[in-house]
């Protein structure tokens, strides 16, 4: 077995912050115009963003956010990294824009992180190499997604929009410390999207066994070994909610319980954001950590692989959430729509 990652520099995030649009749909609403669903939904409501979002605009307000906590102006940041499976443009980076409306364009490296579900951790592991190999004071690696799911498909009821962003820098000055991480992949084809296709295929039979409990137990499974600690030592665990169930069916199986997930389980108020599924649930779990609290933090990518981190919170954690809006202030801020508006706003009705 491989060893846990751990940077030659101690590394910690010391900003983050999330962004959710405000418009929101029932699940009950799609199903309604569908039928057929009956009363087995997988989430109660999604999140979807306005006319003027997008994965860049989104990004840009969680990493306000996260560079508001870190108390740092976008200048010290040495890269720019955006994670997400919806990037407004095929060709052009959305890092490139982000790094321009937040003042860091110049003397940055900026780049686009692609893995499906877990681009935004992939994103973070580049960020805790850069800043633990010296090469960098500060990171920004953000996961974000404006999700779709082709009309009466599975993925229409859980693909939202939303996610977040973490600023990474040395342990001095960090709100929580990395531990070490893990990463597990095999080639599964579980979920994709080819060229010029407007909505993601799925193979049903792969996504739950062979994709994601396979990935997600076997990469904290491996992780917890290899770093000697139990689900016990932990007070909060974060899991990949592609919907409501099999995060609790992964923690339950890896002998979490349910008090640890919860807070950061929200895929049943703003759906499944991708890129930013796992991330988002680490902001709202940092706006309720102590000081001294371990979190266990675990990513899941379709195609497939799974990403662990462990971090322990410090010190400063409380000094500087509120420097920033917390997450529960973009999961209350709501409008409902109906289906109508979100076809209109997701651009489901094409006019030629």
């Amino acid at each position: 077995m491989s060893s846990v990652m751990k940077p030659k520099r101690a590394v910690g995030i010391v900003g983050y912050g999330a962004y959710v649009p405000r418009y929101r749909i029932k699940a009950q609403e799609i199903a309604r115009v569908w039928g057929g669903v009956g009363d087995a939904l997988p989430i109660e409501e999604k999140a979807v963003p306005g006319l003027d979002e997008d994965t860049v605009t989104m990004s840009i307000e969680a990493a306000r956010n996260a560079l508001a906590r870190a108390e740092l102006d976008a200048h010290t940041l040495r890269a720019v990294w955006v994670g997400s499976e919806s990037h407004p443009y095929a060709v052009k980076p959305s890092s490139t824009l982000v790094a321009e409306a937040l003042g860091a364009s110049g003397e940055v490296l900026a780049g686009d992180w692609q893995f499906a579900c877990k681009a935004g951790t992939e994103a973070m592991q580049a960020a805790i190499a850069l800043v633990g190999s010296e090469m960098a004071d500060y990171a920004l690696a953000i996961g974000m997604d404006t999700a779709q799911g082709r009309p009466h498909d599975a993925l229409e009821y859980t693909a939202g929009a939303g996610g977040a962003a973490f600023v990474m820098g040395p342990v001095e000055n960090a709100l929580a410390v990395l531990e070490g991480s893990y990463s597990y992949v095999t080639d599964t084809p579980d979920f994709f999207r080819r060229a010029y296709q407007h909505y993601p295929e799925h193979g049903n039979r792969f996504t739950g066994e062979p994709a994601y409990f396979d990935h997600t137990l076997q990469a904290t499974g491996n992780f917890l070994e290899l770093m000697n600690l139990e689900p016990r030592d932990f007070q909060w665990a974060i899991f990949h909610q592609p919907n409501v169930k099999f995060p609790h069916q992964a923690a339950r199986q890896l002998g979490f319980t349910r008090d640890q997930i919860m807070t950061g389980l929200l895929a049943g108020k703003i759906g499944n954001t991708y890129a930013g599924a796992a991330l988002i649930g680490m902001t709202n779990v940092l706006d309720h950590a102590k000081p001294g609290d371990r979190i266990l933090l675990v990513s899941f990518g379709s195609g497939a692989g799974s990403d662990v981190f462990s971090y322990v919170a410090t010190d400063k954690l409380n000094a500087r959430r509120d420097l920033a809006r917390r997450t529960a202030f973009y999961l209350g801020r709501r409008e409902l729509i109906d289906y109508a508006r979100y076809a209109r706003f997701r651009n489901k009705l094409v006019m030629n």
